[in-house]
């Protein structure tokens, strides 16, 4: 399915179903009867447990996907303060790459912020070097894009946090 690194216990590891061929259906709603769209499906689990994070709801495409229209939407979730142990969740993210060889080396990851072209990649400096690398071409949902905002990266795009609902305009459609 996918590699998930190893995560402290303030976040949980989320996979969007839809992109391994699942979807849930769900009785359809007055709205979407006249459409071509199922009804949207529950919200999954939030990417985090505590610091503010992601959930999505899935709809599926009626007719043969030519359907207008979004088949994915977010809201924010869990968004109560961390305690002081559970860490920047960036850098939990480098770090789970500690023990992965990059040219053969093992190295000690710490995140950089705030990058101003990509700030939803997961890019590492390895402790004690000028390397700077991209571990990850997404960090997980629900990481702050920059440090001195709430922005965060939902699906690999920076997302203004200021509603309680992404609905975001694009598509991914269902195998």
């Amino acid at each position: 399915i996918g590699i998930c690194p190893r995560l402290v216990k303030s976040t949980l590891c989320a996979f969007p179903l839809h992109l391994y061929g699942y979807s849930l259906r769900m009785a359809q709603s007055e709205e979407d009867k006249d459409s071509q769209w199922d009804a949207w499906g529950p919200w999954s689990e939030c990417s985090r447990t505590c610091g503010g994070g992601a959930s999505y709801s899935l709809r599926r495409c009626l007719n043969s996907r030519n359907c207008e229209g979004r088949n994915i939407r977010y809201r924010t979730c869990s968004s109560v303060t961390c305690p002081p142990e559970a860490g920047d969740f960036r850098a939990q993210q480098c770090s789970a790459y500690n023990d992965v060889k990059y040219q053969g080396q093992y190295h000690a990851w710490l995140p950089v912020y705030d990058h101003p072209d990509k700030p939803c990649a997961l890019k590492c400096q390895a402790k004690g070097t000028t390397l700077v690398v991209e571990l990850a071409p997404k960090v997980l949902d629900g990481t702050r894009c920059y440090t001195e905002t709430l922005h965060m990266c939902i699906s690999g795009n920076c997302r203004v946090s200021s509603s309680a609902i992404y609905d975001f305009n694009f598509e991914i459609g269902f195998p």
